[in-house]
């Protein structure tokens, strides 16, 4: 009887362990949920997530997945983390997407999400997602997520714009034209500071944070069939006069020629937080990491305006963001991954990351989304600009970054570098079509 006693009281145990599992069970380094659950998922992230660098963030990312898992409990997740280098980082999976040994689920950049698209290695999200969900997304998001045959292949979770972070001590009254702004940074350097900051190196951030100067004129990257068109005709005269605004501002001292070599929105942060600059092209999403990184006295001290234009009527700015897909052939993987995009990511992940949502009707459902800051970001958008959904811009964006090289140090004169850039990313388009 004790034997039968202890068997039944070890399986009942047993049977318990799931629900008083502890949460540092539960979501570790590179898995969530436990390790004998009998289902498992591979998912590639980004730092959206519990390795989030910032630690208020990686804790609120910790509770939404411990929640989740815990209403999946025969599901684990192995985590594979992606690096900083995020062009590098798609071009590797798409290649393994290719060769069949992609993860099961996983963070595809809105950037890139055309070339995933045209190699057709994702899998349709359409049966996961109610029609009035996707209706909900913005046009520009629900565009970016639908196949040529209507079916909805990623789930867009998050959007972004960029913006103009100043410190209002330095730099009191917000620049409204590129004229107002190279004033702003020469000023800023007389007080001691290394002037305005923005992404310059091999990195998407740079095209991206750079190329609404040219949209601002009303450039085109591309024509309607996804060819190149940014290096002909008018085209070509605002994008030149684009770089060379870029180029002027290094040149003049309005900033410092070390923008040649950043390639991370942290350095940002990280500069204004050693109190070296007053000035600098960032995310939205930073309003945040500013506030948790900077005392309170210190981030009263700063605040955000739209980019300035060639003139105060001429506006863009780019709104991108993350997606989650799937390459998985197994269909409960597919859908239990549609299920970590709805259940983790669609709203919740918006809130604890400050992310802005691609659903009109979730700005209603979070208080945080309601506030001055958010509002205003919102205004914003009303001038944003995704990046074309062609199958060419990954490799106009990699031509752009090396052009911003030799500009921006001087290497080679800005026609000449432009002819570079767009030469090549002719070359590409005649190999994709």
């Amino acid at each position: 009887m004790l034997k039968l006693f202890a068997g039944a009281l070890a399986a009942g145990v047993a049977l318990l362990a799931p629900l008083v599992a502890s949460a540092d069970d539960l979501v570790t380094n590179n898995r969530i949920g436990l390790s004998n659950a009998p289902n498992k998922l591979v998912f590639r992230m980004t730092t959206d997530g519990p390795a989030n660098n910032m630690p208020e963030t990686a804790e609120g990312y910790k509770k939404l997945f411990e929640d989740f898992i815990k209403k999946h409990p025969d599901w684990q997740i192995e985590t594979q983390l992606m690096t900083g280098d995020i062009g590098q980082e798609q071009a590797r999976m798409l290649e393994q997407a290719k060769s069949g040994s992609a993860p099961d689920c996983a963070a595809v950049d809105s950037f890139v999400l055309p070339l995933f698209k045209k190699a057709g290695v994702l899998k349709s999200f359409s049966p996961y997602f109610k029609k009035e969900e996707v209706e909900q997304l913005f046009p520009f998001i629900r565009e970016g997520v639908t196949g040529s045959d209507g079916q909805i292949y990623a789930w867009w979770w998050s959007t972004d714009l960029r913006v103009l972070y100043r410190n209002k001590d330095i730099v009191p009254d917000a620049p409204q034209t590129w004229d107002d702004l190279k004033k702003a940074g020469l000023a800023s350097v007389k007080k001691g500071m290394e002037g305005i900051l923005f992404n310059g190196s091999r990195y998407e951030g740079t095209t991206f944070d750079w190329v609404a100067n040219f949209w601002a004129q009303g450039g085109d990257l591309v024509d309607k069939d996804g060819k190149p068109v940014f290096g002909e005709g008018d085209n070509k005269a605002k994008f030149v006069k684009a770089v060379n605004f870029y180029r002027d501002l290094v040149e003049s001292g309005a900033a410092p020629k070390r923008v040649a070599t950043i390639g991370n929105y942290d350095d940002f942060n990280a500069a204004a937080a050693a109190g070296t600059t007053a000035l600098f092209v960032g995310g939205n999403w930073q309003l945040g990491q500013l506030k948790s990184t900077l005392d309170a006295s210190e981030f009263a001290k700063w605040t955000f305006s739209p980019l300035p234009g060639p003139t105060q009527g001429e506006r863009s700015t780019g709104t991108g963001g993350w997606t989650v897909a799937s390459f998985s052939s197994d269909a409960k993987k597919v859908a239990f991954c549609a299920d970590i995009a709805r259940e983790v990511y669609m709203g919740p992940a918006n809130e604890v990351q400050g992310q802005l949502p691609t659903r009109a009707d979730l700005y209603g459902k979070y208080k945080v989304f309601s506030s001055p800051e958010n509002k205003a970001f919102g205004e914003a958008l009303q001038k944003g600009r995704a990046r074309p959904g062609a199958p060419v811009y990954p490799e106009i964006s990699n031509q752009i970054q090396i052009m911003m090289g030799k500009v921006l140090t001087g290497a080679e004169a800005t026609d000449k570098a432009v002819d570079e850039a767009f030469a090549a990313s002719m070359a590409a388009y005649q190999r994709l079509k």
